[in-house]
Parts: structure tokens; C-alpha cells; sequence
């Protein structure tokens, strides 16, 4: 609601109101006529500078391949028309990415690929600051992968992207998606260090299984891979499964069994 239409608030919030309104969309909110314009200037730059500084580093690939001015023109909107449900400030880039998907809506001067690789982006910081690992189920950390019911690590995430986001850069910036999807796992190791691993078809699709069906054994989430191949020799998939498992549990995307 514009502060015009607030007309029954007493005048320090009508007053506060109009402050708040200018310094998100200077351009189209008039400052409050009692506030000398050399200290609105100010508040302007401050708490502008600190929300594009958040989206920045947050965004490092993105905000790289977008020119100073296109990009201070997307922030400014997101500053302007987001109302933000957080008041923590390292969730100001979960709020970004919201905006791109549901407000903004297709602009001209967005890439093709901008959703997918702010995403992408997004899950790195996700994962750096998530608390989820704080309360664990009981687990075996060396317990049987292939016949017992593994766990997956609650700071991993299996991803598909119709464009190859791992590899856009300055000198790659596709404007058409792959026929084939990029599949990517992104994990926290016990050292705290996020990594991002470019995995197949059939690793995502153990991922996925073992998500969608927590009480299934190893070898359950690998002969239903190797029923949907339809695979000649079942048997194969399974051995290479059980050595996949292995690997998971090497990079703390699996952190053991069901106790």
C-alpha cells in the first residue's frame, strides 16, 4: 500500500513510509519533503550498495557475464518490487532467486540459461551455511551399503539442468539447451568445503531413489535401476553399483547406514 493511500497513519509513519518507498525506487518515490536530499543520498547508497553486494558475491558467474549497467538495472527492480520474508541477510540471495522465478517474469535482457545458473549458484551458499547436519539419525559410518539401507547426507543435492551451468563462463554461454540434461551432485565434506561433481545418468537416478525411498537397501535402489534399463546382464549393475556406493561414501555424499 503507497503511503498516499495510508492517510489514516499518524504523520511519523506516513513520514517513515515515504522514507522507505524512495529508497527502494528513488526514481519513481519522491523523498519526504523534511529530509534534506545530501542525507537521503546516503541512506540510498548504503543500503542499496549492501543488497547488491549480497546478490554479487552470491551470484559470482552471473553477475560476471551481466554488463554494470543491465545489472544494476535487475538488482534496482529486485530492491524496488521484492518484498523479502527474511530478515537474515545471507538469505537475500534465496530471495534474489525467488524474484527471477516468480516476479520477474521474461525480460530482454536476461540469458537463456539465467534461472538454471542462478540456481546452480545458489545451492553453493545454500549448502555453506545449512544446519541440517546438526541432528542425524543414527547411522553406521561403516556399515554395508549394498545390503543395508544407506543414508544420504543431508547437505547434498542431485541436480539436472537443461543447460550445462558447471561449465558457463565468460567464454561459454549457450542459447540453446543440450539435447541431454547436466546432471551434477553438489556436497559438504566433513571439512566443511562444498563441492560440485558432474555425475551420469544412472548416479542421479540412484540419488533419486534413495531420496524417494529411505528404507530401501543398496542393492533394492539398484536392481530397480537395472529393471528400468532393462539392462542384458543385471548382475553388471549391480557390481558397478555397489563400487558407486563405495565412492558416495568416500565423498560424504552417503554417510552410512541405517543404525
Amino acid at each position: 500500500m503507497t503511503p498516499a493511500a495510508r492517510s489514516d497513519l499518524p504523520a511519523f509513519q506516513r513520514t517513515q513510509l515515504e522514507f522507505t518507498a524512495h529508497i527502494r525506487d528513488p526514481q519513481a518515490r519522491p523523498r519526504p519533503a523534511d529530509v534534506e536530499e545530501r542525507r537521503m543520498a546516503i541512506y540510498r547508497d548504503v543500503l542499496y550498495r549492501n543488497i547488491e553486494g549480497f546478490i554479487a558475491n552470491g551470484f559470482p558467474v552471473l553477475r560476471s557475464l551481466t554488463p554494470d549497467d543491465v545489472w544494476h538495472r535487475r538488482v534496482r527492480r529486485f530492491f524496488a518490487d521484492h518484498r523479502c520474508r527474511t530478515p537474515y541477510f545471507a538469505r537475500v540471495v534465496e530471495e534474489f532467486l525467488d524474484w527471477l522465478a516468480n516476479e520477474r517474469g521474461d525480460h530482454p535482457d536476461d540469458p537463456p540459461f539465467i534461472l538454471e545458473l542462478a540456481h546452480y549458484e545458489w545451492v553453493e551458499l545454500d549448502l555453506e551455511i545449512s544446519e541440517a547436519d546438526r541432528e542425524l539419525p543414527p547411522v553406521d559410518h561403516n556399515g554395508d551399503l549394498y545390503d543395508g539401507v544407506p543414508v544420504r547426507s543431508p547437505l547434498t543435492r542431485h541436480l539436472a539442468y537443461r543447460y550445462p551451468v558447471h561449465r558457463i563462463g565468460p567464454d561459454f554461454q549457450p542459447r540453446e539447451p543440450d539435447p541431454q540434461p547436466s546432471y551434477l551432485a553438489v556436497y559438504r565434506d566433513r571439512q566443511d568445503q562444498v563441492h560440485f561433481l558432474e555425475i551420469n545418468a544412472t548416479t542421479y537416478r540412484l540419488l533419486e531413489l534413495l531420496q524417494e525411498n529411505p528404507g530401501w537397501r543398496g542393492r533394492d535402489a539398484l536392481s530397480a535401476i537395472a529393471d528400468e534399463l532393462q539392462h542384458p546382464r543385471p548382475e553388471l549393475v549391480l557390481q558397478h553399483g555397489r563400487e558407486l556406493l563405495h565412492d558416495l561414501r568416500r565423498r560424504n555424499i552417503l554417510i552410512g547406514t541405517r543404525v
